[in-house]
């Protein structure tokens, strides 16, 4: 028994969704596929874009994607850590700056 909700084997059953909704399910893919196709940014860029947006958004399946994608592509270590800090950085300024709207409240609301 999991001892808790998110299972890793589950990541493998991911191409499943498109039983449910084949038409949906494959433009997805379809557009997955896309974005991460080499571009203006590089396959190996895009892994760690994908890799800190995985622990902002919280999802550990994708999480244990993008650490296997990196290592295949030759992404250290030190690499990978700094991109999580960079989307962690990202993600508490976006709290922070929400402290202007209860600081503009709090202003509104004292006078």
């Amino acid at each position: 028994m999991s001892k808790s909700y998110y299972d890793p084997s589950d990541l493998r059953k991911f191409g499943e969704i498109t039983e449910w909704s084949e038409e949906l399910g494959k433009k997805f893919f379809d557009y997955y596929g896309k974005v991460f196709e080499e571009g203006a940014l590089s396959a190996r860029e895009k892994s760690l874009i994908a890799l800190a947006v995985s622990h902002v958004v919280k999802c550990p399946y994708c999480i244990d994607a993008y650490t296997k994608d990196g290592l295949q592509r030759g992404i250290t270590k030190e690499e990978m850590m700094e991109a999580v800090h960079a989307g962690a950085a990202i993600e508490s300024g976006a709290t922070l700056v929400h402290g202007v709207q209860m600081m503009n409240k709090y202003k509104k609301l004292s006078m």
